[in-house]
């Protein structure tokens, strides 16, 4: 583990194994531990970088810098860091729209792109208000139980999302920057890549879970993808690396050998 002022901001990293470079980025709510047994798998055979962004876990609660793009250069400065031009990358939830602007605008960067459960390309939809000050709040009071309530209410895999992972999911939200918190549900929001989908050239896989709500927009974008190949992972919620760690392992895997699958031409 090791940090590194990248855009004037101290962010926290790791390095596992050796190879191929492959970037796993985690997200809005969620932390390096979201990839974690992905990544002891993955290491076997690649370079794996694990990052925290700028607000979340070990990284520097800066005063700004809390949008999609601002995220995408904090990725390619750490990867300026460590000297590494080109990489592939893969981004979980708000990760995944982190992929997409690095798809975009940056190209020339990125190797292959991996999206596992994005959020949808052309944004999540208006900012519900009310509900992010309650969130706000609650994260000021240290309301640990107004957050362990939405999660439970949430729960996809009974006999995954345990008392434990809520618990550790919960004290991980707590510890967020406001910044964060408020800048990253609104840059979600405000996410407009879908049409530029059909021009990203970029080898790219799609992982999605098969009890996840994001799965039919996760379809429609693996759709607008010239170069892509899709992964619907049974039984797997939104924390897709959590609930099915060794398929995503082994589709990450698949995909760095061999690329795409050629996409179907039905007549």
């Amino acid at each position: 583990m090791a940090f590194a002022t990248i855009n004037k901001a101290h962010l926290w990293y790791d390095i596992q194994g050796e190879g191929e470079p492959l970037l796993l980025h985690h997200g809005y709510t969620a932390s390096r531990v979201n990839w974690a047994p992905v990544a002891d798998i993955l290491a076997e055979h690649y370079q794996v970088i694990l990052m925290e962004c700028r607000g979340t876990g070990e990284s520097e609660h800066t005063q700004t810098g809390y949008t999609l793009h601002e995220y995408a250069a904090d990725v390619l400065g750490l990867m300026d860091h460590l000297g590494i031009q080109t990489f592939t990358y893969a981004g979980h939830s708000m990760g995944g729209g982190i992929g997409f602007v690095l798809a975009t605008e940056h190209s020339d960067r990125l190797r292959r792109l991996i999206l596992m459960a994005p959020i949808p390309s052309d944004g999540t939809g208006p900012v519900d208000a009310a509900r992010l000050a309650a969130r706000v709040h609650a994260r000021a009071a240290g309301d640990a139980e107004f957050f362990m309530a939405a999660y439970r209410e949430g729960r996809q895999m009974p006999e995954l999302d345990t008392d434990d992972w809520f618990i550790d999911r919960t004290r991980h939200l707590l510890a967020l920057s406001e910044g964060h918190l408020v800048g990253g549900a609104e840059t979600m929001s405000a996410l407009r890549t879908q049409a530029k989908l059909g021009k990203v050239t970029v080898p790219t896989l799609m992982i999605a879970g098969s009890a996840d709500g994001l799965l039919p927009y996760n379809i429609a974008d693996y759709q607008r993808l010239p170069n892509a190949d899709l992964c619907v992972i049974s039984r797997a919620g939104h924390e897709t690396a959590v609930h099915a760690p060794r398929e995503v392992a082994s589709a990450i895997h698949k995909f760095m050998r061999f690329g795409p699958a050629p996409k179907p031409n039905f007549p």
